[in-house]
C-alpha cells in the first residue's frame, strides 16, 4: 500500500489537475517505484513497522523521502552520469536515520 497519495505526489511535482494522463500515470508509477526503493534501502516494508494498530504513525520524513525520490525520478527520466546524482539531496540521510541495520 502506498504511503503517499497521488495528490501528494502531484503537489510535490507541481502537476495540476489538467496534466496529461500520461504524466499522471508516470508520476504514480514513479511513486510506487520510489517507495519500493526506499523500503529496499531501509531493509523493511514501511507499513510493517509504522502506521498499523499499536504502531507509531508513518514518519513524515519517510513520506518526504518517497516524495522527493519519486518527483526527482519524474523530472530526471534519463540516466544520470555521476553517482552523486543518483538520489536527491536528503533522501539518503532520511533513509539512514530509519534504516534497520543488520550485520
Amino acid at each position: 500500500m502506498a504511503i503517499v497519495t497521488y495528490e501528494e505526489l502531484a503537489a510535490q511535482a507541481g502537476l495540476t489537475v489538467d496534466a496529461p494522463a500520461e504524466d499522471q500515470t508516470l508520476l504514480q508509477q514513479k511513486g510506487e517505484a520510489a517507495q519500493n526503493h526506499v523500503e529496499r534501502l531501509l531493509g523493511f516494508k514501511i507499513e510493517a513497522m509504522f502506521g498499523g494498530v499499536d504502531q507509531d504513525p508513518i514518519p513524515d520524513a519517510l513520506k518526504e523521502a518517497v516524495l522527493q525520490l519519486a518527483c526527482w525520478w519524474f523530472e530526471n527520466r534519463e540516466t544520470v552520469e555521476s553517482r552523486d546524482e543518483m538520489l536527491p539531496f536528503g533522501v539518503s540521510e532520511i533513509v539512514t536515520e530509519y534504516r534497520e541495520w543488520t550485520f
